[in-house]
């Protein structure tokens, strides 16, 4: 595994339910879901489940109040060159990054188009009286104050500059990224990390990342059951939930040890399942036919054999 990591937060509904009393289809459960991203490999591993709690239960705490809290019993099993927090939009709320920020972790996340940013004033300050802390706001609809970092192979553009994010109450490495393949209707997004010395190109590589742990909820519900368990039990279904991701842990695990170091680490699910039954058939075809197993598995076909119908992702 690299020595780069990043880490992300994600919740996620399971099962939506019919409920005959509303006459409507509702969501059901729900887990949020701590997990590590390679860098190197762009692959995602989990590494704590946990049921969302029912708010009418504990209406003193709020889904941040919580989200802080799985990130705080998460964090000793986090590896050590852990250093930053990758989460969508809807994290980036001032509880939150403050509550990331006693954690002694950086926060990457995404902010809203009318997000309320300052330029940080780096002239000359008077003699006497209060220091003079900015130099305008900014205004996102125009990134000419920004500094320019390069142009993406997507066709857009990025930009950057250390502004002061009045909700946060702090200073923040602002990212903003232009897409003007359209002219007649350019679009941006803007991101931005609570380390203000991270490159802009990290940041946008990082919170790309943070998609992948979309990719562990796809490949759980498909392939590990994460949807399949029918206990009722608090316990029963942590265990459950947190068994699903273990094996698909496991299942990258497998295939990163198995990967050819010449080629880049590319991960699917649904090969690995392939190619288990293709060994499976391969077994049941040596025991029935009385076939010596020695000769069939060291023939330089078996391997082809092996990895009939595999895709590449």
């Amino acid at each position: 595994m690299a020595e780069t990591l990043v880490f992300s937060l994600a919740f996620k509904s399971l099962w939506f339910t019919d409920n005959g009393s509303h006459n409507r289809v509702e969501r059901g459960l729900e887990i949020s879901l701590v997990a590590v991203v390679d860098v190197e490999t762009e692959v995602a591993y989990s590494l704590l489940a946990e049921q969302t709690f029912d708010q009418g239960f504990c209406p003193e705490l709020t889904r941040m109040d919580y989200y802080l809290h799985h990130l705080e019993i998460a964090q000793p099993q986090l590896p050590p060159q852990v250093r930053y927090l990758a989460v969508d939009g809807a994290y980036a709320k001032e509880p939150f990054v403050k509550g990331v920020r006693a954690l002694k972790l950086d926060v990457i996340s995404k902010l809203r188009r009318d997000a309320n940013l300052r330029y940080v004033f780096e002239g000359e300050q008077k003699a006497r009286g209060a220091k003079r802390k900015y130099d305008g706001k900014v205004d996102l609809a125009d990134p000419t104050r920004l500094t320019w970092v390069r142009e993406l192979q997507s066709g857009g553009e990025l930009y950057t500059a250390v502004v002061w994010h009045i909700s946060f109450k702090r200073k923040i490495c602002l990212v903003y990224l232009l897409d003007h393949r359209q002219p007649d209707k350019p679009s941006y997004a803007v991101l931005f990390s609570t380390d203000i010395n991270q490159s802009a190109d990290d940041i946008y590589r990082f919170y790309k990342l943070r998609f992948q742990i979309e990719f562990i909820f796809r490949d759980a519900k498909q392939f590990t059951g994460l949807s399949d368990c029918q206990a009722r039990d608090v316990k029963k279904l942590d265990f459950h939930f947190n068994a699903s991701f273990t094996a698909l842990n496991l299942a990258k695990l497998n295939a990163h040890q198995q990967q050819s170091a010449q080629k880049p680490f590319i991960f699917s699910m649904a090969s690995v399942k392939r190619r288990a039954l293709n060994e499976h058939l391969l077994d049941t075809f040596i025991s029935m036919l009385e076939l010596s197993p020695t000769v069939i598995k060291s023939h330089p076909n078996y391997q082809n054999l092996r990895s009939y119908g595999v895709i590449a992702a």
